[in-house]
């Protein structure tokens, strides 16, 4: 008989957020030994950041109790979400996790900007440490009515015996339309938007003051992209990579020497 698969579910909304619960019980719903770590406060924008607050050298990690999650394992970490997942994967809470499931979070991160997002950083954090991350999302709108953390959690569950096929290392961003269809969105693969459902602008420039504004992305994103394909409704997944180099050209050939070589 095959070992459960271990899971770590971290966010970058707080160790109180309703996604994080959904997430962790859908977890154990789907027979996976799940336990959860994540910040004590809210860490949005924190991207890979493997920030934590230290007490005499010591970061603090309290035990906590869940409710609707008995015999779960859940620890309120004085750190980043990207702090989470690296401690993780050198066990802090036990045995590594095979997969870091972070989210769900509350607003979707689509588009290039998810190079922000503490959700994201948390999922690539375990990919560069060796193991398999996904970041999930809830596209909640400005204003919603109900959040349906649930259909989320489903597909985040539903993607996962996926994503474990694939080779370690591997990362993936799943953003979930919410919506009470009785039936669940389908999932497709998308590419990166170039802009995210928000930008953010300047509004004011003082001498000693700056006064940012976020408002709602205006531009039009390709068909293919993970905006427009959620915007009409899918699930979409995006593989993405952690931080890796590029090709330059030939870098000698390019430069010239420096001077009095």
């Amino acid at each position: 008989m095959n070992k459960p698969k271990m899971v770590l579910i971290t966010n970058d909304d707080g160790i109180d957020s309703p996604g994080l619960h959904a997430l962790a019980a859908g977890a154990v719903e789907a027979g996976l030994k799940v336990t959860v770590a994540a910040p004590v406060v809210e860490a949005s924008g924190s991207s890979a950041s493997i920030t934590a607050r230290e007490d005499e050298g010591r970061i603090r990690i309290e035990e906590r109790k869940l409710e609707g999650l008995d015999g779960v394992p859940a620890y309120a970490v004085h750190g980043a979400p990207g702090f989470i997942a690296m401690i993780a994967t050198h066990g802090a809470f036990g045995d590594p996790p095979d997969v870091v499931l972070s989210g769900v979070n509350r607003g979707a991160n689509v588009g290039r900007v998810i190079l922000h997002s503490g959700t994201v950083g948390a999922a690539l954090t375990a990919g560069i440490n060796g193991g398999h991350g996904m970041a999930v999302s809830l596209d909640t709108g400005m204003h919603p009515a109900h959040l349906y953390w649930d259909n989320a959690a489903r597909l985040a569950t539903g993607l996962l015996p996926f994503l474990l096929e694939q080779e370690a290392g591997t990362v993936l961003n799943l953003n979930v339309p919410n919506t009470d269809s009785p039936e669940l969105p389908e999932y497709r693969t998308a590419t990166l938007a170039e802009f995210g459902i928000v930008q953010t602008t300047m509004a004011e420039r003082g001498q000693q003051h700056l006064r940012l504004a976020i408002a709602d992305s205006k531009e039009e994103a390709p068909p293919e992209s993970d905006f427009a394909l959620l915007a009409a409704g899918f699930a979409t997944v995006t593989s993405i990579q952690p931080v890796t180099e590029s090709k330059l050209p030939d870098l000698e050939r390019s430069l010239p020497k420096p001077a009095g070589s």
